[in-house]
């Protein structure tokens, strides 16, 4: 006990339940791999072409960031390639099982000494949404930040109108938890951000939930979901 401790006790404060003071790593350039695809280091170089591919004309995917839309290839390949360097956000392309880079996705704010981080700068083109790899990267990059780092709180932070990324929050497990008002500035128009979050004494229940959805005899032989990710963790998402 310490003398803080001893202190707080005398004067009958409140105090946090004991915390393992260890910082969390850092994310690196690691391959999470899993059964309709992977999650691996951005490459601007390798990834960029079929990134390029994924996006190009489908504006729409740029509206809630702070960048994009782009004008065409090379000045999309300008921003890729310095993403690409950035250790926070540390950027991942999420590729297809036949190995075609498709989307983006970020663990940023890193906090390592609170074991805190976030995963945002999530960029998926058109032929990744609504599949079952775009669910499934979100299940790799959760499961490395708690399991493989050592994270206590993995946060989703969204506009508040962003009514699709606050349903996929959801559906994935993240608890709602407020609105920071005129939180940001954002392309020249107000940016309420609503923030959510997963816990790691609440992570493997979520982790339960994305493998049974994952799991194959959670799809019929067209491809469509028997249950939804969503029932699974007690969401109408």
């Amino acid at each position: 006990m310490t003398e803080r401790d001893v202190a707080a006790a005398e004067w009958a404060l409140p105090l946090g339940a004991p915390v393992d003071p260890t910082p969390a790593g850092v994310p690196g350039p690691v391959v999470l791999a899993g059964r309709f695809g992977r999650v691996e280091k951005l490459d601007a170089s390798r990834h960029g072409d079929e990134l390029w591919k994924a996006v190009r004309g489908h504006d729409r995917v740029w509206i809630y960031m702070s960048y994009g839309p782009f004008a065409d290839d090379d000045a999309f390949s300008a921003w890729l390639a310095e993403r690409a360097e950035l250790k926070d956000p540390y950027y991942y392309a999420v590729l297809d099982a036949n190995g075609r880079a498709l989307g983006v996705a970020t663990l940023m704010e890193i906090r390592s000494a609170m074991r805190v981080i976030e995963v945002g700068h999530i960029v998926y083109g058109a032929p990744l949404q609504r599949t079952p790899l775009a669910t499934e990267a979100q299940y790799l990059l959760a499961r490395y930040a708690f399991e493989t780092l050592g994270y206590r709180r993995y946060e989703w932070k969204c506009h508040a109108l962003n009514a699709a990324s606050r349903r996929a929050a959801a559906r994935y497990g993240f608890t709602f938890e407020g609105i920071f008002r005129q939180h940001m500035i954002v392309k020249g128009r107000n940016r309420d951000t609503a923030w959510l979050s997963i816990l790691d004494s609440e992570w493997p229940a979520r982790k339960r939930a994305f493998e049974a959805w994952l799991a194959p005899d959670n799809f019929d032989a067209d491809g469509r979901q028997k249950t939804s990710l969503g029932a699974l963790n007690g969401s109408t998402a």
